[in-house]
């Protein structure tokens, strides 16, 4: 393949100047979004990264807003664990090489009755087009749900045992991709935990490791901030 970026940059050939812009604009436009009303925080977003991997997420917790990152707390160091150790990259790597989203980008919030509100239909429909636009510009070969809700959004409503450690080809949003789902890291889960979510988990991160995106996005490219 003939090498069309600028001398001096490092930018793949489809990461454009141009693109990179548009992405950076779109994040911006993210954090900007307001329409769901009884979502109790402003949307939290992993940033600029022009990436061929994307991870899409449930919803943040009470923690990430405040820390200003997606997967920023205990669910999160145990999803980073995974791949440091399966797949060769550290948290900072792996922040800085693939596009991080999710189902809602906002804080739902607490149920009466303790832990986090699940988002409305509504909500998921409503922050679906963040999504759906972030599939049109990336044009990522690699998708990883992370946990049911996410894994919902492309189609998927089996068991656990029947999606983790399987590579499923999807489309949305008029683009093809290769599928790889995680369980959701959170510690009231105990199914990672435990077999057979222990050996589909370390299949699945096999998987990810393997997939020619995965190799490709180890010198991801992130616009700096305005």
């Amino acid at each position: 393949m003939v090498d069309t970026n600028p001398p001096g940059t490092n930018l793949k050939p489809s990461a454009t100047p141009s693109k990179l812009k548009a992405l950076q604009k779109h994040v911006a436009d993210l954090h900007a979004c307001a329409r769901c009303p009884k979502m109790e925080s402003k949307p939290v977003s992993g940033g600029a990264v022009f990436s061929q991997v994307v991870l899409v997420g449930q919803a943040p917790g009470d923690k990430e807003p405040k820390l200003g990152r997606p997967f920023a707390w205990t669910a999160g160091k145990t999803m980073f664990r995974w791949f440091e150790e399966n797949c060769g990259r550290n948290e900072a790597q792996f922040r800085s090489s693939i596009y991080m989203a999710a189902v809602c980008r906002c804080f739902p919030g607490k149920k009466a009755t303790g832990g986090d509100r699940v988002p409305a239909p509504d909500e998921i429909v409503n922050c679906s087009a963040w999504l759906h636009a972030e599939l049109s510009l990336l044009r990522p070969t690699l998708v990883i749900p992370v946990g049911k809700l996410a894994m919902v959004q492309f189609g998927f409503q089996g068991k656990l045992d029947e999606l983790i450690g399987r590579s499923f080809r999807k489309e949305l949003a008029g683009v093809s991709f290769d599928v790889v789902p995680l369980p959701h890291p959170s510690g009231a889960s105990p199914w990672h935990r435990m077999e057979p979510g222990k050996t589909l988990v370390k299949r699945a991160l096999a998987l990810i490791a393997e997939h020619p995106a995965w190799k490709g996005s180890d010198a991801g490219c992130q616009m700096p901030d305005a």
